[in-house]
């Protein structure tokens, strides 16, 4: 096929990811949604973002500074690429400040919830800042000049700080000079003001520290400062092959990260052009890089208005996941997992039966050994903490901890740190790849038996995301799941071939070979006339071997429905191409994080949950685990109930257009709204369970907006 042809039928990664956190700012758009959690999502936007420069276009910057015109599925090259990325970011960040001056900031003003500029304010009010100043903020500061005695300083990766400008006499002179302040991170970027009336109010640390530079640059007067915020290449380049200690080479690069070449420049808009034209200058960035904000330079901080407030009528009704129904009130897990394959559905179930698995097991007396994988392990110490429990209980303990989770690398250097000095045995898996499967495996003597129990699941074992996060996991004592479980350990930390599986399918080794076979199998059962369906959740589709697959089971009549949170670099709905394919993305109050693949195999479905996203670091790149749902009970809770109530969103659903443009359904009759997040919740819910699933949606598809258009 031609090729310019071809590049037609990918939408381009960077582009995508960035129509995603597009959805992401119209959650916070929404009024629909209560106000703080619009805040949240507003956010959550700029974070998203930070990592976007970080590493995307960090990459991207070393490859056109490398010469590279290597062009991308989508027929750019990196130089396009980045030239279509500003474009769009720039439209991205626009919307997102002038919702935030227009419509967010008064919304949180008409609910007491102010943010007060210093010249507003009354004298009580800047009598307190006086004192906050000089007794918090002033002895932590550091001005620094910049002249050819003292350098254009350090900047620390999106640290915030003061660009000054200011004149001073010296010898009947009048001299001008800039000056940089950097705000210390352990400083509070929002500080709230004393009130006894329930309001809450607050100055920006920015504007505090701006309002007293005459007292950092005692005998000149301050012409002008400008906050600006400096975002760096945060990539770990670690070469695993000369390094005889990994966790000391990550650690190194760590420190290397906070000061990586600069890659986006963000300033108050009003900065005079000369100015920022010297930061450009001196940071080595151009007019491309540069970012002028209409707003609080780093909204992220933000988030503490929406984690300090006390108003539940300002956010999403409170929820308690509750124990699954196979584990409520059972007081031996293992005893329930003998009798059934159980499943959790997070943040819906709570997640804290895994938390009992991995405690029950560090003090069981039968237990002989308990391995698992800790991508990133969170700040909640009972996951490691009941492995530390384990040694001391004497039990065979260990624990394959990904050090290169990105963003966080510091913290889980620091639990492996901790689960070494307490007996733990630690390893870091395979060189060159990263280890992002989630499983657990616990090792019982029961009698003269053996026994074997596995949890695997689509998200990591951290509590604290677990409430976030939507996921799957499943608890089994399948003896051929038991078998696999141990051979992968045993992958993991000796030194052996990939010995393959009886059950589970492991990526970089066959699960993408795995997942080809099973589109071209329903590809062909298409073309004979028999049942064929693909449905898919995950949150990226981007390797293009599998997008291939799927255009050409499209072609073959297959239906195929994909549920895709994030990027999605198919297109679907164009004719003789992708028009049996609908993609859907679902942004709500839970992050959609789960992966399940669905077969429909000529009535005989094959149903598959798992770590992976269809991406070519996940299959290529990364140990990932994929496992079969093999309990039919299960198998239908999943088709019918997670996957028919996903497809039938109406509300939170948005469909991807043949032209990359996605879009909410329009025109929903009263009583026919379905929001999954919601139903998900009431079906968890035990008082409300059984009105819940009589409500659940009987067709299993949401009408696409595209499918008129597509019969014209």
């Amino acid at each position: 096929m031609d090729k310019t042809r071809e590049a037609k039928q990918f939408l381009n990664r960077e582009l995508s990811w960035l129509e995603f956190n597009q959805r992401v700012l119209d959650e916070a758009c929404d009024p629909a949604n209560p106000l703080l959690e619009r805040l949240k999502f507003f956010t959550i936007v700029s974070s998203n973002l930070d990592e976007f420069f970080e590493v995307r276009v960090a990459g991207l910057k070393q490859q056109i500074e490398s010469g590279n015109t290597a062009r991308s599925v989508d027929g750019r090259t990196p130089a396009e690429i980045f030239a279509a990325i500003t474009h769009r970011v720039r439209k991205l960040v626009a919307d997102q400040y002038a919702f935030w001056n227009g419509e967010l900031q008064p919304a949180l003003a008409r609910h007491d919830i102010r943010i007060l500029e210093i010249e507003s304010l009354k004298e009580p009010d800047l009598a307190w800042l006086d004192e906050f100043y000089h007794r918090k903020v002033r002895p932590v500061l550091t001005p620094l000049a910049i002249d050819p005695a003292h350098p254009f300083p350090q900047l620390l990766n999106k640290s915030l700080n003061l660009m000054v400008r200011l004149e001073m006499e010296k010898g009947g002179d009048v001299l001008k000079h800039l000056a940089v302040v950097q705000c210390p991170s352990i400083l509070p970027r929002l500080i709230q003001l004393p009130r006894e009336d329930g309001r809450r109010d607050f100055v920006f640390l920015g504007q505090l520290i701006g309002h007293f530079l005459a007292d950092l640059f005692p005998g000149t007067r301050i012409l002008g400062f400008w906050q600006f915020r400096l975002t760096r290449n945060s990539e770990l380049y670690v070469d695993e092959g000369d390094s005889p200690n990994l966790l000391k080479a990550v650690e190194e690069e760590l420190h290397k990260r906070r000061r990586g070449h600069a890659v986006r420049l963000e300033i108050s808009q009003h900065c005079p052009i000369p100015v920022r034209e010297a930061l450009l200058k001196t940071l080595h960035l151009t007019e491309h890089d540069l970012y002028l904000v209409d707003g609080p330079l780093n909204p992220t901080r933000l988030m503490a208005l929406y984690q300090g407030s006390h108003s539940p009528e300002l956010r999403d009704p409170p929820f308690l996941a509750p124990v699954a129904p196979a584990l409520r009130g059972r007081k031996d897990i293992f005893a329930a997992i003998r009798e059934r394959d159980i499943l959790l559905h997070h943040p819906y179930e709570n997640f804290s039966s895994v938390v009992e698995f991995l405690e029950t097991a560090a003090t069981d007396h039968d237990t002989l050994a308990i391995k698992m994988t800790l991508y990133r392990t969170g700040g909640d110490p009972r996951i490691v903490g009941a492995l530390m429990d384990a040694v001391n209980n004497g039990k065979q303990v260990t624990a394959v901890v990904e050090l290169r989770a990105r963003f966080d690398e510091a913290n889980n250097i620091e639990w492996a740190r901790k689960l070494e000095e307490n007996g733990v045995h630690v390893v870091y898996g395979l060189v060159g790849f990263k280890i992002h499967a989630k499983v657990a495996l616990v090792v019982r003597r029961e009698g003269e038996k053996i026994l074997r129990y596995v949890h695997l699941g689509t998200g990591n074992y951290n509590p604290t995301t677990a409430r976030l996060y939507t996921d799957l996991s499943l608890f089994t004592c399948r003896a051929d799941f038991g078998e696999d479980a141990t051979n992968l350990f045993n992958l993991l930390t000796g030194i052996c071939q990939f010995p393959g599986m009886s059950k589970l399918v492991v990526a970089p080794f066959d699960l993408h070979r795995k997942l080809l076979q099973l589109v071209a199998r329903e590809a062909e059962h298409a073309k004979r006339g028999l049942p064929a369906r693909i449905i898919a959740k995950f949150n990226s589709l981007v390797e293009p071997e599998l997008i291939r697959a799927l255009y050409a089971a499209s072609q073959a009549g297959v239906k195929i429905d994909l549920i895709v949170r994030g990027i999605c670099c198919l297109r679907p709905g164009v004719p003789g191409l992708s028009e049996n394919i609908t993609v859907r993305s679902i942004v709500d109050r839970f992050l959609e994080h789960s992966r399940i693949y669905y077969f429909e195999n000529a009535c005989q479905p094959e149903l598959f949950v798992g770590s992976a996203d269809w991406m070519p670091r996940n299959l290529f790149r990364r140990i990932e685990v994929v496992f079969p749902i093999e309990d039919g009970v299960l198998c239908d809770r999943v088709i019918r109930e997670i996957l028919r109530v996903s497809l039938a969103d109406n509300v939170k659903a948005r469909f991807l257009g043949p032209d990359g443009v996605y879009r909410r359904v329009s025109g929903v009759a009263p009583g026919k709204s379905h929001r999954s997040q919601t139903d998900f919740i009431a079906l968890a819910t035990p008082k409300l369970a059984a009105k819940a699933k009589e409500k659940l949606p009987r067709v299993a598809l949401a009408a696409s907006p595209f499918a008129k258009q597509k019969k014209d």
